[in-house]
Formats: structure tokens, C-alpha cells, sequence
């Protein structure tokens, strides 16, 4: 089934800052939470391990539970995030929390795939340009970060720039805000003069 979302090109919002390494996708959503095929709702579970206290409240200290992480747009985390196991619920539960991208020094190939495949842009930036961001926005939670898809460029709290690489690709379709699926659907014209121009071009068989 295709998905239409809305596209990413350009946008601006607060970051909050998951200072780990090695945050794995049973973290970022708990497998007792992966029973639905809903891509809605599952923000209330994001990190649920870390953000609540065995009867359920809110574990105080907690990033995602600070009066900043409401409406954050951009997530800055450590080394390595989305590693074990591949499930689409890590993107989905990222993105229905609100975060349109995430922020990190490197990322486990599953979980990019995934996220560039339910509009959710991972960016991974240089070490030391990471680094320094980390520590922003860890000591400045709402700090402002800037994305930019078409110049492929991110812009800091402190105005500077940093330009960062994306598959051509998924670039494509997150531009358009449509999947893999409607990306084809959108070529179908085209397609279907391909085949017309492919049959007219091949040796008549009786």
C-alpha cells in the first residue's frame, strides 16, 4: 500500500538531545508495543522504558518528558542509533512523537532505510560539527536547528552550517512526500509511453 505524507524541504524547529551511544530499536519502541500496524499512536511509547517509572508516570529527568521536548522537530543523539533489531515502529514512533529528523554521528544502516522509507531524515554530520551540537543542545534543550532537504544543508543554534549526504533516491521521494510505491505511481504516464514505444519497437510474434 503506498503512503502520502507531507514533504520535507525545509523546516525549522526546537532539537532536544539523547546524549547515548548505541541506542538500540528495542529502546526507541519496546517490543510489547509492536502488536499494531497503526503508524499512529505510537508516540506515546517512544523510549517508553526510559521515559516511565514501573507504574507508569512520567520519570522525571527525562528529556522527552521536559517542557522542551513539546513540539521538538529534531532529535541529536550519539553514535550508532537504531542498531539491533529492524523494525519500521522505531521510524514510525519517532516521527508520530513529532520529530521530522534525527541527528546523529553515524546510524545503523536498517534503521536509516527504514526512516528514509516512512519520512523520517536521518543526518549524520562530522564528529567534531556533531559533537559541538550535542553539547548545545544538550545544555540548551529547544535550541532552534534548521533543515534544509533541497540544499541539503543544516543549519546550528549559533548560525553556522553544516552540508550533509542523502541517498538521491529518498531524497526524491521525501521532497514529493510520497513512498517508494507512489513514486512509481507518479511515473505512470511516462511508463505507460515506454511500453507503448517498447511494443511498437519489437518484431510482431503470431
Amino acid at each position: 500500500m503506498t503512503q502520502t505524507r507531507d514533504p520535507i524541504t525545509r523546516f525549522e524547529g526546537p532539537a532536544v538531545a539523547l546524549a547515548r551511544d548505541n541506542i538500540d530499536t528495542d529502546q526507541i519502541i519496546p517490543a510489547r508495543f509492536l502488536k499494531t500496524t497503526s503508524r499512529t499512536g505510537l508516540g506515546a511509547s517512544l523510549f517508553a522504558d526510559w521515559r516511565m517509572e514501573a507504574d507508569l508516570t512520567p520519570r522525571p529527568g527525562f528529556i522527552l518528558n521536559s517542557p522542551a521536548a513539546l513540539g521538538a522537530a529534531v532529535l541529536v543523539a550519539g553514535w550508532n542509533f537504531g542498531c539491533g533489531s529492524s523494525r519500521e515502529h522505531a521510524p514510525w514512533a519517532l516521527a508520530d512523537f513529532g520529530f521530522r529528523a534525527v541527528i546523529a554521528a553515524s546510524f545503523a544502516d536498517i534503521f536509516r532505510q527504514n526512516a528514509l522509507k516512512n519520512g523520517l531524515l536521518p543526518i549524520q554530520l562530522s564528529p567534531s560539527i556533531h559533537a559541538g551540537l550535542l553539547s548545545r543542545v544538550e545544555a540548551e534543550p529547544g535550541a532552534i536547528v534548521a533543515v534544509d532537504l533541497e540544499k541539503q544543508v543544516v543549519t546550528l543554534p549559533g548560525g553556522e552550517t553544516s552540508a550533509f549526504t542523502i541517498d538521491p533516491f529518498a531524497r526524491a521521494c521525501l521532497l514529493a512526500g510520497v513512498d517508494e510505491i507512489g513514486y512509481v505511481l507518479r511515473q505512470s504516464d511516462a511508463i505507460a509511453r515506454f511500453e507503448v514505444a517498447r511494443g511498437l519497437a519489437a518484431p510482431h510474434r503470431r
